[in-house]
């Protein structure tokens, strides 16, 4: 029989790798809340703070209307992560009312001191930067978020001067920059070669991994934090996977579903400090989030990895 996500999901996990493979993993119980210290965690060079490698984005989930009906599984993915030891939340303006929820949200839950919130500046000026940034602080009401970053680049020679000027008041924590477009790996390698920045956030998954060529590597030598956005491209890899049973050798690095099995290679590149699936399903949180327990691949095994994903 065949397994898909679903499938190991509604079986739980640890339950489906059993079934697949006749293993359980000793840790399949630290997916249970109390055990947040099992959460991996990895430094941010510029300053040695260390955050978990599991975080949570927003991107075509979190933008929901006031409704209890389509608040409540956001506030209960919200609530899961917090428990299972994520910290990391990525938003964005452009995200629909996202920030708009998760500043709700975080209110209901009391959880906003707990949280690394980033979001994003992406317009062009400065005066309508400054207008953009204050109007995401009373979105997710606070008055400092933990990393600003200029969006794909939007006006970047710009934004970065007010950026960094926020910094120095306090009101911005980290300063980064992103993009999910490989049409703009070549500006954004030159401006993380001519810029000093906590954080650089890049796509990145087993399906596509252009940017552990040239931008991976140079973060890990310029001393930056790395973020990795759309590690299932956008759900295209369960789509390649459906149907597909997982290997008995994932076993060997503590994976028990394909949600885990493509956040699991992209953690195990040394240069990812985070990886931040969207998603607005508790299910595949807590799925999710058991990605950043156990053993990682090495490199013998993310070579395997590679070969079976390209195979199909």
């Amino acid at each position: 029989m065949n397994y898909t996500r679903r499938d190991m999901i509604q079986m739980g996990v640890g339950g489906s790798a059993a079934l697949l493979t006749g293993w359980r993993p000793v840790w399949a119980q630290a997916t249970r809340p109390a055990d947040v210290s099992s959460q991996r965690k990895r430094p941010i060079p510029s300053t040695g703070e260390n955050i978990p490698c599991m975080g949570l984005g927003t991107s075509r989930t979190f933008h929901a209307d006031t409704s209890d009906e389509q608040r409540a599984p956001l506030k209960d993915v919200l609530r899961l992560f917090h428990e299972m030891g994520g910290t990391v939340l990525d938003t964005a303006p452009s995200y629909g009312n996202a920030e708009i929820v998760s500043g709700d949200l975080m209110r209901d839950l009391g959880i906003r001191s707990d949280l690394f919130v980033a979001t994003k500046v992406r317009v062009r000026g400065q005066a309508e930067g400054v207008e953009q940034m204050q109007a995401s602080l009373r979105r997710l009401q606070t008055d400092r978020v933990d990393l600003m970053q200029i969006h794909n680049l939007m006006d970047i020679q710009t934004q970065l001067p007010t950026v960094r000027k926020w910094k120095d008041q306090g009101r911005v924590r980290y300063v980064g920059m992103t993009t999910s477009s490989r049409r703009q790996y070549e500006d954004f390698e030159h401006w993380m070669k001519s810029e000093t920045l906590d954080f650089v956030q890049l796509d990145y998954s087993i399906g596509q991994r252009e940017a552990a060529e040239r931008l991976l590597p140079l973060a890990e030598e310029r001393g930056m934090a790395v973020m990795v956005n759309r590690p299932f491209m956008r759900g295209r890899l369960f789509q390649k996977t459906q149907g597909e049973v997982l290997p008995e050798w994932c076993a060997e690095f503590d994976c028990a579903s394909w949600g885990q099995f493509f956040l699991k290679y992209v953690l195990s590149h040394p240069a990812v400090t985070v990886v931040i699936p969207a998603t607005s399903k508790p299910d595949h949180l807590r799925d999710n989030m058991a990605a950043g327990l156990g053993r990682l691949p090495d490199k013998a095994m993310r070579d395997r990895m590679e070969g079976l994903i390209d195979a199909m």
